[in-house]
């Protein structure tokens, strides 16, 4: 089907902001519904194909509450791309004392708690959740963000879908003292290159700036770690698109993730192929 549907999975863990990233979508224009049963998705979607010149991208919602149902999901997410559907499957997570956090501010109970505490319920929910985030595109990892922070993160993660033919890849600078980033699908260490922290003249700035830009740069092993990168992400990304991942999240850590680790990350940006991938940029750390 040369002109499938864009159709974008919420799923994820209770309390990692499921409804708010659904509305959001649905303000992004999104037809949205959430905890439509799955075995009812393709009946729907071929339902609605009638209608393709008012809607054309979809957002759908799923969770535990599906029951008996949620163990087909594998079985019709392979459906759906078999008929040329672009499928997008977004996996919400968060840190457990988030989301004791989160369920004690709501004083709601969870779902899977079954009369014990909440930390049960999310133990035995991460559990039946395996096989879902182990199908997701992306896992976005909820903790640190507020209700504004996560609004950006997925308008920017889907604001450009009408160009669905090209994959996303989200390029993360991090800094290791800070915890390494959860929704990160490969990750590298950039501590083995000489850290301009120890330089007094360039402590207080950042990666972006054009000393330590040129400080970092200049290096032999910068260059061949770059070269070497390079060279491994235009052989595997191609290869993880002709598996079916839309988005790819690269992740490169020093220790503070204010110098190194950010220069190399725009470095990457400035020679990755624009026209075969929907960039995205991101400096975690940059302003501890």
């Amino acid at each position: 089907m040369a002109n499938g549907l864009d159709i974008v999975v919420v799923t994820g863990l209770a309390g990692s902001g499921k409804s708010h990233v659904i509305r959001v979508l649905e303000d992004s224009g999104f037809f949205c519904i959430d905890n439509l049963p799955v075995v009812l998705i393709p009946k729907f979607i071929e339902l609605c194909q009638g209608y393709r010149e008012e809607i054309t991208r979809f957002a759908l919602g799923i969770d535990l509450r599906e029951g008996r149902f949620f163990e087909s999901w594998p079985d019709v997410l392979a459906d759906l791309r078999a008929a040329g559907h672009r499928v997008h499957v977004l996996f919400l997570d968060a840190d457990d004392e988030v989301l004791l956090r989160r369920f004690s501010e709501t004083r709601r109970p969870h779902p899977l708690a079954q009369g014990g505490s909440v930390h049960e319920g999310i133990a035995r929910e991460r559990k039946a959740l395996e096989g879902m985030r182990a199908l997701a595109d992306k896992v976005l990892d909820t903790s640190h963000f507020n209700v504004h922070e996560l609004r950006r993160e997925i308008e920017q993660y889907y604001g450009q879908i009408s160009s669905p033919h090209r994959m996303r890849l989200f390029l993360i600078s991090f800094g290791y003292k800070y915890g390494i980033p959860h929704d990160a699908d490969i990750i590298f260490d950039v501590r083995f290159l000489p850290n301009p922290f120890f330089v007094d003249q360039l402590r207080s700035k950042t990666g972006l700036d054009g000393e330590v830009e040129d400080y970092v740069l200049r290096r032999d092993e910068t260059a061949a770690f770059l070269d070497r990168l390079s060279a491994l992400l235009e052989f595997a990304l191609p290869q993880y698109e002709r598996e079916g991942k839309t988005s790819l999240t690269l992740a490169l850590g020093c220790t503070g993730g204010r110098h190194r680790s950010v220069v190399l990350v725009e470095e990457l940006n400035r020679r990755l192929d624009v026209a075969r991938f929907r960039i995205h940029v991101k400096h975690r750390d940059i302003a501890r």
